[in-house]
């Protein structure tokens, strides 16, 4: 196992900066997860730290040495691809032993390995069979059997799960965390998925235009969003956000809302700014269909759409100046055009400056 450190990692294309000074320490056995919309950076730093891609500047180390020079098989890491990038010729055991004899592992150790991977695995009715007879999720095992069968330090995955299925999706999320509880190797994963990212990371990092926007935990980053992107990319469905103006220090007006804030909760909040307000689903709830609220505001609104998940009903409504998702976590049937009155929980409610989007809260 081994900790990773990235100091001032720049990736250049030609005259494009792909990743703009990455600082980030993972620790040693903990599970890291980069996500962002498609081209801010992830997937390219993570080729960086398997030796994929050139390092145009700065430092990466691994267990503490610099292997910004060093081959892919000699950094210590073991990755796994979207694309699984299994042998079609082979059969589950040869992919599983092919890079342990380039590696000239011994036999007795090389067989102990596999077996250690396909009990892990649960790869066992497979073993003679190729790629090719085998379901998406079960040569996605295969793919991280060969990984495991490595013993890396470090275990790379990029958007490992995006050709599955749901149900399969969610089945090997669950699969990937458990192994990676017991193996205790630290891990770096890819996606951008941000319910993958959610469930399984030790810390989210949150990536935009190749920089790192917001790291933390996954509550962390999910309460206190560091700006406006971060809160908009992380939860489902996104934020609500609302420009309006604090008409003194303790109220904003916007949207034909009219909500009051704690101002412990806030900086600079100075009568007069303009400021984007952004509640959450869960935070606007229609009267008589879940726990009201304490700290409410409310607002009449129009329903232009329901969507029945089940367990919640997502509610599309609008008002004459602004349009919002609520949660409503009873399902109960809600026509469209019905007009409700929704309580607004204002002591949930989160404040961005409306030209920079930097969170406001203190």
């Amino acid at each position: 196992m081994a900790d990773v450190i990235l100091k001032d990692l720049v990736k250049i294309y030609g005259r494009d900066i792909a990743v703009r000074g990455i600082d980030l320490t993972i620790p040693d056995g903990a599970f890291v997860v980069l996500v962002g919309p498609s081209g801010c950076g992830k997937s390219t730093t993570l080729r960086m730290i398997a030796g994929l891609e050139s390092i145009s500047h700065g430092e990466l180390r691994i267990g503490g040495r610099v292997v910004n020079d060093l081959d892919p098989q000699d950094r210590g890491v073991a990755m796994v691809f979207q694309s699984y990038a299994l042998y079609p010729h082979m059969t589950v055991r040869e992919n599983l032993a092919f890079s342990l004899k380039l590696a000239k592992v011994p036999e007795a150790e090389a067989s102990e390995r596999i077996d250690r991977a396909v009990t892990a695995l649960e790869l066992g009715p497979y073993l003679e069979r190729r790629p090719s007879e085998l379901s998406g999720g079960q040569r996605q095992r295969v793919a991280m059997g060969r990984a495991i069968v490595r013993k890396p330090e470090v275990f790379l995955f990029d958007e490992p799960l995006s050709n599955l299925d749901a149900k399969l999706r969610n089945q090997m999320r669950v699969e990937i965390k458990r192994l990676q509880h017991r193996l205790k190797v630290t891990t770096i994963y890819v996606t951008h998925d941000q319910v993958e990212a959610m469930t399984l990371a030790d810390v989210i990092v949150v990536m935009k235009d190749g920089v790192i926007a917001q790291s933390g935990s996954p509550l962390e980053v999910f309460e206190r969003p560091a700006d406006r992107f971060v809160a908009s990319f992380i939860g489902t469905p996104q934020m609500n956000f609302v420009d309006g103006v604090l008409s003194d220090a303790t109220t904003f007006e916007g949207g034909g809302l009219t909500i009051p804030l704690d101002p412990t909760r806030f900086n600079s909040l100075t009568a007069g700014r303009h400021v984007t307000l952004g509640l959450r689903p869960e935070d606007i709830v229609p009267e008589g269909h879940g726990l009201r609220p304490t700290g409410t505001a409310t607002l009449q609104a129009t329903v232009t759409l329901s969507e029945m998940l089940g367990n919640e009903t997502l509610l599309f409504a609008e008002t004459a100046a602004m349009q919002f998702v609520a949660r409503m976590q009873q399902p109960r049937p809600v026509a469209d055009g019905d007009r409700l009155t929704f309580h607004v929980n204002a002591e949930r409610c989160h404040l961005f400056d409306i030209d920079t989007g930097k969170s406001l809260a203190v």
